[in-house]
C-alpha cells in the first residue's frame, strides 16, 4: 500500500471513529439526574460557541474553533470522565491522543492545538475553555428550566471556570434566560391558530 492508499485508509478509520462520539453519554449526567447529553452535542455546541466568541472578541476564528472541534478528541478512547470518575480513574488522555494523531496526515496540526488548549496561556485557548463551560453552562440552565433543583448547584460550581470577560457576560445573560425563549418569540402565529403552525 503506497503512502497516500495508507493516508486515505487511516483517515477513513479517523472518520468512523469519530462516530462514536454519537454513542458516549456525558457521565456526569448520571449525577445530575436528568436527561443525557452525548459528546457528540456537547462538542458541537461548544464549537459553534467557540466560533461566536473569536468573533465577537477579534481572535484567531480558526484555531478557536478547531480547539473546540478537537478538544475532547481523545475521549473516543478514554470515554467522558466525571469529576468524581477522574478521583479514582487514571485516564492516560496523552497516549489516546497520540494513538489517534500518530496515523493521521495532519495529526500533529490537532496535537498542536490540543497542546495549546491545555497550556491555557494563549487568549485562543483561553476563550475555546470558556466555550466548554458555556456549553456545559448552557446544559445545566436547561436542566434547571425543567426544574431540576441540583442543577442551581452545579451551576455555582460551573460559572467560577470562566476566565473571559466575554464569557462572563454572557452568563449574565443564560442565567437571565429560559432555554426556549428563542423559539417561543420568534412568533406567536400558533397562538392564534393559524393553520400553518
Amino acid at each position: 500500500m503506497n503512502n497516500y492508499d495508507k493516508d486515505l485508509a487511516n483517515l477513513t478509520n479517523f472518520f468512523f471513529e469519530t462516530g462514536i462520539f454519537e454513542k458516549i453519554p456525558r457521565s456526569g449526567d448520571a449525577f445530575l439526574g436528568s436527561e443525557q447529553q452525548f459528546l457528540s452535542s456537547h462538542i458541537f455546541r461548544t464549537t459553534v460557541i467557540g466560533f461566536s466568541l473569536a468573533n465577537i472578541t477579534g481572535a484567531d476564528i480558526s484555531k478557536v474553533t478547531f480547539m473546540c472541534l478537537f478538544h475532547d478528541i481523545e475521549e473516543s478512547r478514554t470515554g467522558d470522565l466525571n469529576y468524581l470518575h477522574q478521583k479514582y480513574v487514571n485516564s492516560d488522555d496523552r497516549k489516546a491522543l497520540e494513538d489517534i494523531t500518530d496515523s493521521l496526515p495532519f495529526g500533529e496540526s490537532i496535537k498542536s492545538l490540543i497542546n495549546e488548549y491545555e497550556a491555557q496561556e494563549s487568549l485562543e485557548a483561553k476563550l475555546a475553555k470558556d466555550a466548554d463551560v458555556l456549553e456545559l453552562i448552557l446544559h445545566i440552565k436547561e436542566t434547571l428550566d425543567k426544574s431540576n433543583e441540583q442543577a442551581a448547584n452545579w451551576l455555582k460550581f460551573a460559572e467560577k471556570r470562566l476566565k473571559t470577560t466575554t464569557a462572563k457576560d454572557i452568563l449574565v445573560k443564560i442565567k437571565s434566560t429560559k432555554y426556549y425563549h428563542w423559539w417561543y418569540n420568534l412568533s406567536n402565529e400558533w397562538q392564534k391558530g393559524n393553520k400553518n403552525w
